[in-house]
């Protein structure tokens, strides 16, 4: 007897000794993990603020949190491809101004732990947005830098040709590699094709995409389209607007040079903002094969109570569209990295980063609204239940990661 509690205490002692000292573990849950072609019931194990293990049943001894998220889906932190975050106290104008928000008010509450500012700092003023905002928020900020000079400050700035300089925008993205991921052309008035010309000879030059938003109304969409190389994004690709040529035509066809551009390589990013998406350009261009790349939301201060109210009801949308969810979270994470040059987020490798979004899909009666006011009912609707940035929790829905 005695030599069978020794045996015991012996097995007991080397387990123990052998137990990582997480700081956290996720039991149970749905994992998908595009980068590593995991669609799987796994434990997640957190420790220092990285991904430390994922696999079926992971031992609990000697970790400081477990955490019960069976029934919910475990993915890396959801990636906003298309914000507006450069917050300030100026009034009237996104760039250092009240049209542009603070991002740890909103990403959390919906899984986001990255966004990318979708051009409202230029090569003047991005050093102000850097210290001012990216290096005082929890959430992960990346950059579009405008090829405009002093970003989005309105008229006339905007359209000063002069200050849409080549050279220092492609010098401002070499010193801040990783930071700022591509060049944003946009709220250009004229039909000038120079501007447009120098945004993609700057990101040429540095080796990143060309980010191409709206407000460019002397330029057609086709001809925009064709400038555009692989790898290049186009955002609100399912807006109806008066500016700008939609993508669906009066029969409700995909016109087939929207078509040619994806198969050339341009990423679709849905840029939903207040006024960037219509279920009349969505539903059939999805149903005709165009798929997004990305579900940058353009969060800004005119958006947030609209219809596009967070990523989560974006991407909520394309499920009751018909999008298999494996695929929203693929796109909503991994490829989303990829589109930006950023390989080390959007996935949960033992090593990275850990930013963890775990959400639930509700069941029941629900309506989604586009930018000119019309509803889709559906059945499914995503909700954030717990989001971890690097290693932390940051949000809690309803306590899964608090005491009894």
């Amino acid at each position: 007897m005695a030599r069978r509690l020794l045996f015991l205490f012996l097995i007991f002692t080397i387990r123990n000794a052998n137990a990582q000292p997480y700081d956290l573990i996720l039991k149970g849950g749905y994992v998908f993990d595009a980068k590593n072609g995991i669609a799987s019931v796994l434990d997640v194990a957190v420790a220092n603020g990285k991904i430390a293990r994922v696999e079926k049943r992971i031992p609990a001894l000697g970790a400081k949190k477990i955490i019960d998220v069976s029934g919910l889906i475990v993915a890396p932190g959801l990636i906003d491809l298309h914000t507006h975050v450069f917050v300030g106290s100026r009034a009237g104008t996104f760039a250092d101004g009240v049209f542009s928000l603070s991002p740890d008010d909103f990403t959390f509450r919906s899984g986001v732990t990255t966004v990318v500012d979708a051009g409202t700092s230029g090569w003047r003023n991005f050093p102000l947005f850097k210290e001012q905002v990216m290096d005082k928020a929890q959430t992960r900020i990346l950059a579009f830098l405008n090829i405009a000079g002093s970003g989005m400050t309105g008229n006339p700035q905007q359209q000063d040709m002069s200050d849409m300089n080549v050279d220092s925008t492609s010098s401002m993205i070499n010193k801040h590699p990783g930071e700022i991921v591509g060049v944003k052309i946009g709220h250009y008035e004229a039909g000038d094709w120079t501007p447009f010309d120098k945004a993609l000879e700057a990101a040429g030059n540095s080796k990143v995409p060309l980010f191409v938003e709206c407000h460019l109304p002397k330029y057609s969409l086709q001809s925009q389209l064709a400038r555009m190389r692989p790898g290049d994004i186009i955002t609100h690709t399912f807006e109806q607007v008066s500016e700008r040529t939609p993508i669906v035509d009066e029969q409700g066809k995909l016109r087939q040079w929207v078509l040619a551009a994806q198969n050339k390589g341009v990423h679709f990013d849905v840029g939903h903002g207040g006024a960037g998406f219509w279920f009349s350009q969505a539903l059939p261009a999805y149903r005709q094969g165009l798929v997004p790349n990305s579900f940058g939301t353009d969060l800004h201060r005119f958006s947030m109570n609209s219809g596009m109210k967070d990523m989560l009801n974006v991407m909520s949308k394309f499920l009751n569209i018909g999008m298999p969810l494996q695929d929203i979270i693929f796109r909503a994470t991994w490829n989303t990295a990829q589109s930006i040059g950023r390989d080390d987020i959007g996935h949960l490798t033992p090593g990275a980063v850990a930013d963890i979004a775990v959400l639930r899909v509700r069941q029941g009666e629900f309506g989604f609204l586009d930018s000119g006011g019309k509803r889709m009912k559906g059945k499914r609707k995503l909700e954030a239940e717990l989001t971890i940035r690097a290693g932390k929790v940051v949000w809690d829905l309803n306590g899964i990661a608090g005491t009894e």
